[in-house]
């Protein structure tokens, strides 16, 4: 048996930024202690573990130690993976997800995903939050999966040093803090934060923009946004929000390609 392994850098054209996301294409099913041991062994965010079902895909995500229910960038990464290795025909693959059908096409050099929106409402701060992130809050709301807190400017997006121990005590999937962007060329910058499942600072979050994108747009009044991740990678997500649902588009370049070794499958060892 051989299973084809990939690693690909999401929402971005340059290898080595962006988010990396291991891609694992599968023929037959494998029991989630098996995925959730690769995901460890990969040590990335995200480890997508894509199987043919039918017409469509089924998709799964892992962190190192958990599986989550949502991923942008290792969505990106399965589809640059389909279309780059043939495996699909035509321009638009369907996923099948724990967040239902997703679909994503592709539009020129961009790769285009159909995901939940996931629009926040203002709520209290947990008395963990504002101390953890160390920043001053002009906005503190929620959605089902993440916090969302705006600060003041660019600036203090860049600056801010969580303590991270103290922030995976906060109970959610992660936490982004955001403000406009002091270039013209973006609407908003963010970072994302989720120690709690594993991943202190998440290079390119694009299920976060299911948040970030609505946020913004009714602030700015734009129908379309450009935002980018200033973590230390970096990485550029396009967003279009459309009632219940967000268009997220980015580019996406592979940078290694392998195979599980036999040895894989033996997987837990017997003594």
């Amino acid at each position: 048996m051989t299973i084809p392994l990939f690693q690909v850098d999401a929402f971005t054209s340059t290898p080595f930024r962006g988010n990396p996301a291991a891609v694992c294409l599968l023929e037959e099913p494998r029991d989630d202690a098996w995925l959730q041991a690769v995901a460890a062994e990969m040590n990335l965010s995200e480890t997508a573990f894509v199987r043919p079902v039918g017409r469509r895909f089924e998709l799964r995500w892992f962190t190192p130690t958990i599986e989550v229910p949502l991923c942008g960038h290792a969505t990106l990464a399965s589809a640059h993976v389909l279309f780059t290795e043939q495996r699909v025909a035509g321009e638009t693959i369907e996923f099948e997800t724990k967040s239902g059908v997703l679909t994503a096409r592709r539009r020129d050099t961009l790769i285009e995903l159909d995901f939940p929106a996931a629009a926040p409402e203002a709520a209290d701060s947990p008395d963990e939050l504002i101390p953890a992130l160390g920043v001053a809050a002009r906005f503190v709301g929620r959605n089902q999966l993440d916090w969302i807190v705006e600060v003041e400017g660019e600036r203090e997006v860049r600056e801010a040093s969580p303590d991270f121990r103290l922030l995976s005590a906060v109970n959610t999937r992660g936490v982004m803090i955001t403000a406009t962007s002091d270039d013209a060329a973006f609407d908003f910058v963010s970072r994302y934060f989720a120690p709690a499942v594993g991943i202190d600072e998440d290079p390119v979050t694009g299920s976060a923009h299911c948040c970030l994108g609505p946020f913004w747009s009714e602030r700015l009044g734009k129908d379309e946004l450009v935002g980018h991740q200033v973590s230390v990678r970096g990485g550029v997500v396009h967003v279009r929000p459309q009632g219940d649902r967000v268009l997220l588009r980015g580019e996406a370049v592979g940078v290694l390609r392998g195979t599980l070794t036999p040895e894989a499958f033996t997987w837990p060892a017997t003594k």
